[in-house]
């Protein structure tokens, strides 16, 4: 299981990184980084919704309360165009932490 702090800093840009592929509901968004971590990040409602909240409130994000398919409403979420340069921003910030951690490994095998 992935510690608490690094799934609270990885919140944003993974959530930021689904909405981009299109619009979802809270439900949806858990059970998709619970697969695509394959069960080694367990989000719950309580960690989520403050996330989508704050980031609606930055602006990143807008929501929509909408009838899904068996007829229960849901809160959709999509991506603004403030939620696409913060997602960029974010993921150069990734990549250089990605980027440091990989150098000081590869250091600890030459």
């Amino acid at each position: 299981m992935i510690r608490k702090e690094l799934v609270a800093a990885s919140a944003e840009p993974l959530i930021l990184s689904l909405l981009a592929k299109g619009e979802s509901y809270g439900y949806a968004i858990i059970q998709e980084i619970k697969v695509r971590s394959r069960d080694q990040m367990q989000w719950t409602d309580g960690m989520l919704y403050p996330v989508l909240h704050r980031m609606e409130n930055k602006g990143w994000i807008k929501s929509r309360w909408a009838e899904s398919e068996n007829g229960r409403k849901r809160k959709y979420y999509s991506l603004k165009k403030d939620g696409k340069q913060a997602l960029e921003k974010h993921h150069e910030q990734w990549n250089i932490v990605h980027s440091v951690l990989s150098g000081l490994r590869k250091e600890q095998y030459v």
